[in-house]
C-alpha cells in the first residue's frame, strides 16, 4: 500500500495530523518494510527542491524510528526533488498534493511466495439485472503493454462488447479503474508515451476516449488511476503476473 503525508509550502515541519497518521502506521502489528520519498511542488529552484525533499523524507524517517517495533524496517529514505509531480499544478489546491512524502509499505513474503486476489465477475459477461451499483467488475483479456497506455490485440474484440452493452444500455454509468505492475518506487508508472506519472490513469482515460469516439456520452464514464495499490497477483514472478496487473477494471455507477 502507499500512504503520503503533505507539508506546507518551504516547510518540512510535520503537522499534528502527519504525526497521528504516522502513530497509527508505526502501530501496524505485520512484519512490513517502509520505504520513504520526498517529494517537492516546483516552485523553487531544483537544487533546492532536491535538499527540500530530502529533509522532509528523513524528518519522516527519524519520526518513525522512535516509535516503530520490530516488526518494522525502515529500508530507505530517498529525497526526490520535483522528479515525481502528480498533477499539473495549476491550482494551489493541486500544488498542496507534490509537498509529500509518499511511504511505501510492503509486506515481507518468503522467497516464491505470492498472493492471488479473487477473480472479479465479468461485466462483459453479467446480466445487467444482477449487477450490483457500486460493484467492480473485471474486463476479461483487456490489458496493457507495459510502460504504455495501449491496450493489447485481444483487448479489441472485447471492448467492442463493451461499447455493445453501453449502447444497448443508456442508462448506464460506469468509472474505469486503471492498475499497473511491477513500479513499487512510485504510486503510479511512468507512461512512456506521455512522459507523465499517471499510467494507470492513461490507460482506464484511453478506454474512456474510446468509447466517447464511438459515440458513448462523456458524462457515463469516469476514469480513475489506482495505481498499483490494488495488485491481482503480488508480487510479479511471471510475465504472466506483471500481464494481468496491467489492467482496467469496471465499477457500476448507475444502471
Amino acid at each position: 500500500m502507499l500512504t503520503s503525508v503533505y507539508f506546507e509550502h518551504n516547510s518540512y515541519e510535520l503537522s499534528a495530523k502527519s504525526k497521528k497518521k504516522l502513530d497509527s502506521l508505526a502501530a501496524l502489528k505485520t512484519n512490513l518494510t517502509f520505504r520513504i520519498f520526498g517529494n517537492c511542488d516546483p516552485s523553487g529552484s531544483t537544487e533546492y527542491n532536491k535538499i527540500l525533499s530530502e529533509h522532509r523524507a528523513n524528518t519522516v524517517y527519524e519520526y518513525l524510528q522512535g516509535k516503530i517495533g520490530n516488526n518494522i524496517q525502515l529500508v530507505s529514505s530517498t529525497g526526490l526533488g520535483e522528479e515525481k509531480q502528480i498533477n499539473d499544478n495549476t491550482t494551489e489546491q493541486l500544488r498542496e498534493k507534490n509537498r509529500r512524502v509518499d511511504l511505501f509499505i510492503e509486506q515481507k513474503y518468503a522467497p516464491g511466495q505470492k498472493i492471488t486476489r479473487r477473480m472479479l465477475p465479468s461485466f462483459l459477461d453479467t446480466q445487467i439485472s444482477q449487477m450490483k451499483v457500486n460493484g467492480t467488475y473485471s474486463l476479461p483479456d483487456v490489458n496493457f503493454i507495459g510502460n504504455r497506455h495501449v491496450w493489447l490485440p485481444n483487448g479489441a474484440a472485447q471492448l467492442v462488447r463493451l461499447l455493445k452493452i453501453l449502447k444497448e444500455n443508456p442508462s448506464l454509468e460506469i468509472e474505469l479503474q486503471g492498475h499497473i505492475c511491477c513500479d513499487y518506487e512510485n504510486f503510479d508508472g511512468k507512461d512512456i508515451d506521455l512522459g507523465t506519472f499517471n499510467l494507470s490513469w492513461t490507460r482506464a482515460n484511453a478506454i474512456k476516449e474510446y468509447l466517447e469516439k464511438q459515440g458513448i456520452e462523456p458524462s457515463r464514464i469516469r476514469a480513475k488511476g489506482l495505481g498499483h495499490l490494488n495488485p491481482a497477483v503480488y508480487p510479479e514472478l511471471t510475465e504472466a503476473d506483471q500481464v494481468r496487473n496491467r489492467r482496467v477494471e469496471l465499477v457500476l455507477i448507475k444502471k
